[in-house]
């Protein structure tokens, strides 16, 4: 089954950008992709950019409205996601737990829709 694990925390948590910190943080995140990779589970996965670089989208009566910046205010963010094939939600939530993040964040756990063909 797919499992799309969502990681969310503050922007300013956790170790930043041109930290010692945060150097060592990219390496447990790709010890971890290697891991899921090396078990077959990996289907995708991207880290993504602030929220200052969002775009909202609403259409309502057929007019597009755009808004710069997220959805809505949060002080916990959407940073990043995994695509995981795990044997069940036990399984995805070993993972889950094994993303750096998850120590000063959280990682919310979704199951893929399967849709009828």
């Amino acid at each position: 089954m797919q499992y799309l694990l969502m990681i969310y925390s503050a922007e300013d948590a956790g170790p930043q950008p041109g930290d010692d910190d945060f150097m060592q943080m990219l390496g447990e995140y790709q010890k971890f992709t290697d891991e899921v990779e090396q078990a077959g589970a990996m289907l995708g996965g991207e880290a993504l950019e602030a929220t200052t670089t969002a775009t909202t989208v609403r259409v309502r009566n057929g007019q597009s409205h755009i808004t710069d910046g997220p959805f809505a205010e949060t002080k916990e963010a959407l940073g990043g996601y995994y695509l995981l094939d795990c044997k069940d939600l036990d399984e995805a939530i070993r993972y889950a737990a094994k993303i750096p993040s998850a120590a000063y964040g959280c990682v919310e756990i979704r199951p893929i829709m399967v849709l009828p063909s």
